[in-house]
C-alpha cells in the first residue's frame, strides 16, 4: 500500500524517526495499528449500545437535553476558572 503525505506531515514523520532512531515505516505501521484498534474498540461501544437501545434495556436521551446539559457544564466550567 503506497500513502502520501504533505511535505510538512512527511518532515515531522521524518524528524520523529531521526529523533527516536526508528524507521519510519516502523512509526507508521505502530501508529496506524493503534488508531486501528481504537476505530474497532469504538465501533464495538457502539454497536453494543445500539443493541442495548434496540432491546430497550437503556433510554435514549433526547439531542435538546444532551445539549442543555454540556452548554450548562461548559457555562459552570467558565465561571470556575480564574481571571488574569
Amino acid at each position: 500500500m503506497e500513502v502520501h503525505f504533505s511535505p510538512e506531515t512527511e518532515k515531522k514523520l521524518k524528524d520523529l524517526s531521526a529523533e527516536s532512531g526508528r524507521d519510519t515505516d516502523d512509526l507508521l505501521e505502530e501508529a496506524i495499528a493503534g488508531y486501528v484498534a481504537e476505530l474497532l474498540q469504538t465501533r464495538e461501544t457502539l454497536n453494543c449500545r445500539y443493541d442495548d437501545l434496540k432491546r430497550g434495556s437503556v433510554a435514549a436521551i433526547p439531542g435538546d437535553e444532551v445539549e442543555a446539559h454540556f452548554r450548562e457544564r461548559s457555562t459552570e466550567s467558565r465561571r470556575a476558572r480564574p481571571r488574569s
